[in-house]
This record gives C-alpha cells, structure tokens and sequence, in this order.
C-alpha cells in the first residue's frame, strides 16, 4: 500500500517550506503487536517532528513476511520510485533495522539501503540508539542489527516447526485437504468436537484444532472396495479407476477417477488412521526439499481407520514388488516407452502409466527422478523443479477453483462449474475461467510469466493467478476481459504498462463485489 500525501489532501500543505520531504516505510507479518505500523508510524511521526522531516508518502506492507523481497509490493514500489527518479522526497524514515526485513543474509537488508543511498535519498532508524550517520560505530551495529534480525527468524523457525510436530504427535491435522472417505472436524482445546470442515475451511481460533474422521459411508466403502480389489483380486489400479468412473463415482475433487488418483489412496497412511508430516519442507521461504523417510514427523494410530492394517501393508507390498522384480535395465526400458508415448516425463505422468513402477519407486532405485531422466535420455526444457512445479500447479488448481466459488457465493452471486472444463457461470450472466501461471526467471535474472488464453472456450472474463518467484503462492491477480485481448499468448513482466497492469489486483475483492448483486429496492 502506498499513500500520497499530495493526493489524499494530507498535512504537507501545513507544514513550514524549510522542512525536509521524507517517505516513511512500515512493515509488519504476525509477530508482535509493538510492531504494528500503526505503531510504527506513531513512532516515526514523532522523529519526523523532532526532526524537521514531513512525511509526504507513506509506504505500507501489512501482514508481509521480511524473509524475502518477494510479495512485498510497498518495498519494491518505493526501490522503483528511488531508482527511476519518480520519489521527490530527500529521506526515508523506517522504524528500525528489522523493518527491511529478516533475511537470512545480512547483506540483503544493506543492499536494500545501499540503493536508496545511491539514489541520494538518506535512510534514517528511528527507533535505534545510533544515527545512521555513515561512522564506523553504526556500521558495526548496523550489521550486528542486521544478523540479529536474520537469527530471530531462524529461532522462531525452529520454534513454530518443534510445535507443529508436537501437534502431529498429538494427533492434529496440520494443513491439507482430508482426502477421498474422510472429513476434517474441528475441536476445541478439551478434544471435544465442534464442527465439520468443509473444503477451503479453516480453524478461526488459535486454540482449536482438526482431527480426520470417516467421511460419508458410501465414500468409506468405495476406499474399502479399492483396497479389496488392488490386495485381493489383483486388480490395477487404472482398472480400478475405469470401474469407478463406469459407476459414475468421482473422487473428492468432483473429477473423475485416474490411476494416479487411485495409487495416492493406496499409499497414503492416513487411510490407516496414521498422521504423518513432513514429507517436506520450506523453512525460512529459502527452498523446497523433499525430506528422507526417517526425517518424517508420524503419530500411529491417532485417527479412527477406514482400512485394516494388514490391507494396507500388503498394498505396499504389491507396490514395491513391482521394481523388486525388475533390473535397473527393466525399470529404464519402462522408463524409455513412457517417453517414447508422452514426449517427455514428470512424477504424474510415471504414476499415470500402466504396468509402470512409481514415480517414488524411481526415486528410492536412481537416487532422484532426474537421474532416472538423464538415463533414458530425457532432459527437462529448463530444469527439474519445473516439472514439479507444473505438479504441483495442477493439484493447487482444483483447490483455487474451489475457493474462488465459495467467495463468489459468500459475496451473494451464484456461480455454475463446468465439471469437464472448470469454467464458471456467473450469475448467468458471464463466463470466467481460472489460470494459475507460472513465474519463471530469465537468463539475466527478471520474473517472466507466460499466459496462454483459452481460445477454445473463451470465456468472458480470464483470472489469471500470477504465482511469486517460487511458485508457492500467488503474487496478484488479472482479471482479463475476452474483449480487450487480442492475442492469445501473453508474456507478463513484473511491469507492463497501464495496456495490462490496468487489470492487475492485490487481491479477488473486486471478482466477488462483480458478483455481488443488490435487492432492487434496496437500491431504488
């Protein structure tokens, strides 16, 4: 958020001429009241005053983390404003050095300061005990400052992950949709249930938890039924899916069943009533990675099962009996006609193949799936996070989809999804369609997102979901009208130009007040 004191008619018309322009940056995540920037800012106003400083913009980051730049829209406006000459102020005030940010590298948060001091724009700290006044002793500190900073959101990182485990232990659900035959349940902190979650759902006090329960009985059954024909009539799991699918039975994302769908109900503990967590990992937003089994949190026996467990071990045992039996050489031939079909490979388009070991089976046999690729001749288009990164859009999609229909609900539109194709009926008035897109970096290291529009369908309006740098959460959001676009690829850079970022939102507010409808007497 940035305010212009020009513009909102604020107190610079008041203040003496020899008083010096200054911007004021606040930044505050979830960690502490002391700093919430209205506290920030009553404390910034106060030096200011004793300063001879008039702030005359105001550059505000609320609820942002200060691990990374990224998704930090009011820093990286005010680092635009000083480097292409747009700031007219000589000063910026922050309330103290954390504010920057918390990154795990020091030199981050003075880089940030370096190019405003390069712009000839002075950085003050207004709740330290030093003067930024270029000495020796405030470097030191500033630096000291700087580490402390970094440290702070390490140990709290170590903190908040020890009490995630702990509540895995104890037998809570941390994150994460209940899956096929079960539903997640809300208690409070006595274990006593208060209310069933439905998708898109989440806890709103600090004390409750969620536990998994059985879901409806027929879905109970249907897992059952899948166990009994994989353990007992060796049935596959692609012939599994085309039975189910004949039955006209979908899955718990409404889609219809695929052999992926049905090895991930297979593998998955939780179906046994074990909670497991941690088969992964971002800590401090620096990278993902995929964590060794006996790093892994688990609690056995938390949850009320829905399959025995003997079922389950001699589903694994299937499982893993089909790489037993093969040679390296087998599994890589497999492999080879995978590619040879599809023209490339990822995870789920291994687990999708018939007759085929598991995406997981060639990662424990070669060590990693690049690798695997490597042997059969396969080189990824840029690297193996992007075939994992694709994965991983696609389960977020049905996921968005979902909770873009319950805020256009919740705003008091109606909204219509087309199973096949996920398009969306507004109000019976106008369609709209849901892409995730990708971010990739450029050779010279710039953001880039490259969106295809839906020809085919051509929906009325496109919601393109710009994703951050690492691609776990979205940056922003275009909502592109069918008639003010005429091409049918878009190449996105941080910033197009008023042709495109005139659609860019922070947020779907504006989607859902679109969908928001008003009595006719109410409005007459």
């Amino acid at each position: 958020m940035v305010i212009n004191w020009n513009q909102t008619g604020g107190s610079e018309a008041r203040a003496p001429r020899s008083r010096i322009r200054a911007a004021q940056y606040v930044r505050m995540s979830t960690e502490h009241q002391k700093y919430s920037t209205d506290n920030q800012a009553s404390a910034i106003q106060r030096y200011a005053d004793a300063r001879g400083f008039v702030i005359v913009r105001t550059y505000a980051d609320e609820g942002k983390s200060g691990l990374r730049l990224v998704g930090r829209d009011a820093l990286q406006s005010l680092l635009g404003d000083i480097e292409s000459g747009r700031a007219d102020y000589a000063a910026i005030l922050v309330y103290d050095v954390s504010r920057w940010g918390r990154f795990q590298d020091p030199d981050e948060a003075a880089a940030i300061e370096l190019r405003c001091k390069h712009a000839g724009i002075r950085v003050h700290y207004c709740a330290e005990q030093f003067e930024n006044d270029g000495s020796i002793g405030s470097s030191i500190v500033k630096t000291v400052k700087r580490a402390m900073a970094g440290e702070y959101s390490r140990e709290l990182s170590v903190k908040v992950f020890a009490g995630q485990a702990n509540l895995i232990r104890l037998g809570f659900r941390q994150g994460g949709s209940a899956g096929y035959g079960l539903r997640r349940v809300l208690v409070d902190q006595n274990h006593s249930r208060k209310a069933q979650l439905d998708r898109g759902e989440q806890k709103s006090i600090a004390t409750d938890r969620v536990i998994l329960i059985p879901g409806p009985e027929h879905e109970v059954d249907i897992v059952r039924e899948v166990y009994r024909k994989f353990v007992a009539e060796d049935r596959s799991e692609l012939e599994i899916a085309q039975a189910l699918n004949a039955r006209g039975v979908m899955s718990d994302l409404g889609r219809p069943w695929t052999r992926g769908t049905v090895h991930q109900l297979l593998i998955n503990e939780k179906y046994i009533g074990n909670n497991v967590w941690g088969r992964t990992s971002f800590k401090l937003k620096q990278s993902h990675v995929q964590n060794p089994d006996d790093a892994w949190i688990r609690a056995n026996g938390v949850f009320e099962p829905i399959v025995d467990k003997d079922s389950f071990i001699r589903a694994q045992s299937i499982i893993a009996a089909r790489s037993e039996r093969l040679s390296d050489e087998a599994m890589l031939g497999l492999l080879g006609t995978i590619l040879a079909r599809n023209g490339y490979l990822s995870g789920i388009i291994i687990d999708e193949a018939e007759d085929c070991p598991s995406s997981s089976s060639y990662l424990s046999r070669f060590g990693s799936l690049l690798r695997a690729y490597a042997l059969v001749g396969f080189v990824p288009d840029h690297d193996y996070r992007y075939l994992e990164t694709n994965r991983a859009l696609r389960r977020l999609h049905p996921n968005v989809v979902a909770e873009v229909i319950e805020g256009i609900r919740a705003a008091g539109g109606t909204v219509e999804q087309e199973p096949s194709t996920d398009m969306l009926t507004v109000n019976h008035e106008f369609t709209t369609c849901i892409v995730i897109v990708r971010c990739f970096h450029t050779g010279a290291g710039s953001l880039r997102w490259k969106l295809r529009l839906d020809t085919a369908l051509n929906p009325d309006l496109t919601v393109a979901i710009r994703m951050d740098p690492t691609n776990a959460q979205p940056r922003d959001y275009y909502l592109l009208p069918r008639l003010d676009m005429h091409t049918a690829v878009l190449r996105l850079c941080e910033h197009n130009g008023l042709s495109l970022d005139a659609y860019r939102f922070d947020t779907l507010e504006t989607l859902y007040a679109m969908s928001q409808r008003t009595p006719i007497e109410e409005a007459a």
